[in-house]
């Protein structure tokens, strides 16, 4: 018996090591991933970074995909991919070749110590947002309600939309 498909969203970023590149072939990277498939990527956004200044531009995306994985062999599969690019996690909101967040799965609701669904603070970025419409206008995000509800308040964070 096979394993039901599920959607799941999950943000990609970088900010070092030609970051346009990385984040292209992060996709590319997902696409590659077991028992999942890319089902559409948003455009990239150059957004400013969020927490520690002096740092350069992140470049952003959000790709759908639709899996069998469950949620946390998902994240692990996640987890080899920002190895593969070379991510190290020095000290939080530190700059980064790769970031991956699963964003949602289905409408999950799961607050685990490695896993918290949907992301915890998905909904007070505009790098994760803005994206996130672009391919799923409709979305919602459990518990917090419509994810374009959210994007008025995210105006004043900067991020530009980069042409293909």
């Amino acid at each position: 018996m096979s394993r039901p498909s599920h959607l799941a969203f999950v943000a990609l970023g970088a900010n070092l090591a030609e970051p346009v590149r990385q984040v292209r072939a992060a996709g590319e990277a997902l696409a590659g991933l077991p028992q999942a498939r890319v089902l559409r990527m948003s455009s990239l956004y150059r957004t400013a970074p969020v927490g520690i200044r002096g740092q350069p531009d992140f470049i952003n995306a959000v790709a759908a995909l639709a899996t069998t994985l469950a949620p946390h062999e998902l994240l692990d599969e996640l987890f080899v991919v920002e190895r593969r690019f070379g991510r190290r996690r020095d000290f939080p909101q530190a700059p980064r070749t790769l970031d991956l967040d699963l964003l949602l799965y289905d409408q999950l609701l799961l607050d685990g110590e490695r896993l918290r669904l949907p992301h915890p603070r998905m909904h007070l970025r505009a790098f994760v947002i803005a994206p996130l419409l672009e391919i799923a206008p409709d979305c919602h995000i459990p518990g917090r309600g419509s994810a374009a509800a959210w994007l008025p308040a995210l105006s004043q964070q900067r991020i530009e939309r980069l042409a293909p």
